[in-house]
Order: structure tokens, then C-alpha cells, then sequence
């Protein structure tokens, strides 16, 4: 069975869904194609810093979720070793795009929320695309129950396992050396946590603990990690008292956030990162086949910048198709390789204003984890002296970023 789409998308993650539906808001139509039987909430919630906030409200589903999510008010960065704060950073500063502004949102509800926005019968899952190959001006999608998909436009936002990016040229993401256990406490009832985002870092280790509400608490615990700890990842019960055994030190009230948390809501997986330079001159884009979200840009956690990233992504990508696709005659109305020449030239337009962004955060993030969890004498010295205050000012330069409208005018 056969049947013609003008753009899929290849997966409903955050850059897949956002992208998806910064189309719809255009006028344009897509199908999005997701292995799963459901929406994936893998990771339970993330950081929006300021830049993803604008690409939210692009979208039209940032006060919606603002309404459900608690402003935070600092970053509170302690190091394990002295037990004493070494910075302590107000979020709620003036930033070259209007004042900062920082949440922790629940990956499921704003996946929900963007799917909910999108026209009925948009994703279709249980669809994993296998193999893709070409056909004239179009490509041809074989997915595992055996379908064939022919489409214009393909969109891959399949994650740091990306089919699509393989097609393109892009090679796996590398293995940084850390692992990252995370979980997610609810309460049932007030947390007593002040809005702000609690970091402990010391001794090779880094966690994080983040309040989404009054309710609810994100957390995240980073390591240097051995072949012998992969072991851990498929076992909940093991993963949580590993982080406890680690992280004996820190105050009772955190550490009780982590004992709180059912065994159902802690995950374990290695950290990976796409080479900065295979982003800065590989294939973003080759005709009417580009990537987006992590299957461009797979980063380490340490600047909060992966998921806000696919955001920007969505919101450029919808822009420049749009632009491309504008015609006298309206959208579409013209032959196959007119379109295919439009879409090309809007295609590469993203992938030049990605580029360097991309590049950036990729390598920031990178030396960003590199000193956090550091576990040499110096370096430590001079970053629970010197550096604590400079890096928490560099995750705040990195979200003082803006990736404009749906519409250039």
C-alpha cells in the first residue's frame, strides 16, 4: 500500500510536534510518524529558559502552560564538598529580549498540549520509518508493518537515533563518558521547596533538583560512569539507592525528594553529543530532506538547553517552509520541480540559521558539564571560588536568545 503526503515529519517529540503545528498555524498540512503507540514522555520534565518561552508563545501555548508551571526565582549552586552556597543567582533579571524567565515543565503535558492543538488524524502512530529511499522529487518512507509513504518534504525529528540523519550523513552521537539518572517526586501535597533550582555539584558528581509546582519536583543526578554501571540502567531500585549512596551529603529534605520517588519514575540513560564540527559542516539539509531536535543537535543536559533548542528548531523550520512555499498562486500551485526548488532554498535557509546556533550550545554545554563535575583540585577550586557565578551567567547568555515568529513580517 502507497500513499502521497507533501510533508512527514518523523517523530512526535518536542521539534517534531512543534514543528508540526507552527506549519498548521500557517495553513499547512503534515503527517507526523511515531514509533510508539502514544506520546513518549521519556526524561518526565525539562528546563524552559527564556528562549523557549518565545518560541511557545510562537506557537500559541505559552500562557497555558505558564498557568500550570512555577516561575523560578534562582539558581542556588552549592559544592559538595564545603556544604556552603557558592552562588546564589536571581533569575528574574533584564536580558537583551525583556526579562529572563525559567520553568521546569512537564514534558508530557506540553507534548499533550501541542498535540492537542493539531488537527485530528495529524500523528499516526505506531509507524516507524526503517528504510527511506528516493524517488524522482519525492521519497519513498518503508515503514515496519510493511506501508510505503511517498512524500515532498522529509522532516526527521526522530531523536539521537535519527534513521533520517544516517540518511543525510550524520554519524551516531558520541558517548561523552557520564550517565544521568532522573526522576520525578510528587508529593500529593505541598513540597515545601522554595521556586528555585537547587544545584550540587563536587567529587566528579552533579545533581539537580527543580520544582515544576507546589506539588512536584524534578531531579537529576549526573556521573562519570563505567561499563559496570550500565548494569544499573533497567534496574529502578538499584538506580535509586546508587544516587542515594552518592549523594549521603546533601541536606535530609533533598535527599527525601529522591526517597519519595516511585521506582516507576526514575530512569537511567548514558549521555551523547553530536561532534560540534559534524554540525557545523555536515548536512542539515539536502534537498527536500532536512533534521531537527535531537536528531540535529543530541547535547549533554549541563546548560538545559536541549529541549528549548527543538523548540527554536520548530519554530525556524516552520518559518522558512512557509517562505518557500509562497507562490502569486497561493501555496503549492505550481509544478513538482518548482516546489521542489522552493522547498530546497527554505530548507537550506533553516540550516544556515541553525548552524551556528546549534555548534554553540553543543560545544557550551559540553565544557559547561566538563567543569561542573570536575573532580581535580584546581579546577574545583576556582570553580566553587571564581567560576560558580560565571557559569550561572553563561546558562542565562545562552537563553537571552530569541528565534522570532511564525512570520518574518
Amino acid at each position: 500500500m502507497e500513499s502521497i503526503e507533501d510533508i512527514v515529519i518523523v517523530g512526535a517529540g518536542i521539534a517534531g510536534l512543534t514543528t508540526s503545528l507552527g506549519l498548521y498555524r500557517l495553513g499547512i498540512r503534515s503527517m507526523v510518524l511515531e514509533s510508539s503507540e502514544s506520546l513518549r514522555v521519556t526524561g518526565f520534565a525539562f528546563t524552559v529558559w527564556t528562549n523557549a518561552w518565545k518560541a511557545l508563545d510562537a506557537v500559541g501555548i505559552g500562557n497555558s502552560l505558564r498557568q500550570q508551571h512555577q516561575q523560578l526565582r534562582s539558581i542556588v549552586a552549592t559544592p559538595t564538598i564545603s556544604g556552603k552556597p557558592s552562588s546564589e543567582r536571581s533569575l528574574k533579571v533584564q536580558g537583551k529580549y525583556g526579562e529572563h524567565e525559567m520553568r521546569c515543565v512537564r514534558r508530557k503535558l506540553l507534548l499533550e498540549t501541542l498535540a492537542k492543538e493539531l488537527p485530528s488524524g495529524t500523528i499516526r502512530y505506531s509507524s516507524q520509518v526503517v528504510s527511506i529511499e528516493e524517488s524522482g522529487h519525492f521519497k519513498l518512507l518503508h515503514l515496519a508493518d510493511g506501508t510505503i509513504l511517498k512524500t515532498k518534504v522529509l522532516i526527521g525529528c526522530d531523536g539521537v537515533n535519527s534513521i533520517v540523519a544516517k540518511w543525510l550523513g550524520f554519524k551516531n552521537p558520541a558517548f561523552v563518558g557520564r550517565s544521568a539518572i532522573r526522576g520525578y517526586s510528587d508529593f500529593k501535597g505541598s513540597h515545601g521547596f522554595e521556586p528555585n533550582f537547587l544545584q550540587f555539584f563536587g567529587k566528579g558528581l552533579r545533581s539537580g533538583f527543580i520544582p515544576c509546582d507546589d506539588q512536584t519536583i524534578y531531579w537529576f543526578f549526573t556521573w562519570t560512569s563505567s561499563s559496570q554501571d550500565k548494569e544499573l540502567e533497567d534496574h529502578s531500585a538499584e538506580l535509586k539507592q546508587f544516587v542515594l549512596g552518592k549523594l549521603h551529603d546533601l541536606p535530609a529534605q533533598v535527599k527525601a525528594v529522591i526517597e519519595k520517588t516511585p521506582l516507576d519514575s526514575i530512569i537511567s540513560s548514558r549521555l551523547q553529543y553530536r561532534q560540534p564540527q559534524e554540525v557545523l559542516w555536515g548536512n542539515i539539509s539536502r534537498g527536500s530532506v532536512c533534521v531537527a531536535g535531537d536528531a540535529l543537535h543530541p547535547m549533554t543536559p549541563d546548560i538545559g538547553q536541549g529541549g528549548c533548542a527543538a523548540l527554536e528548531d520548530g519554530i525556524v523550520l516552520a518559518r522558512c517552509i512557509n517562505e518557500a512555499l509562497k507562490t502569486k498562486q497561493g501555496v503549492g500551485e505550481e509544478d513538482e520541480e518548482e516546489f521542489n526548488k522552493r522547498v530546497e532554498m527554505g530548507l537550506k535557509r533553516y540550516a544556515k540559521e541553525r548552524r551556528w546556533r546549534c555548534f554553540e550550545l553543543i560545544s557550551i554545554a559540553y565544557l559547561v558539564g566538563s567543569i561542573q563535575q570536575s573532580d581535580g583540585k584546581i579546577l574545583n577550586f576556582l570553580r566553587d571560588k571564581i567560576l560558580a557565578s560565571f557559569l550561572v551567567g553563561l546558562l542565562l547568555k545562552k537563553a537571552d536568545f530569541d528565534c522570532g515568529n511564525l512570520t518574518s513580517t
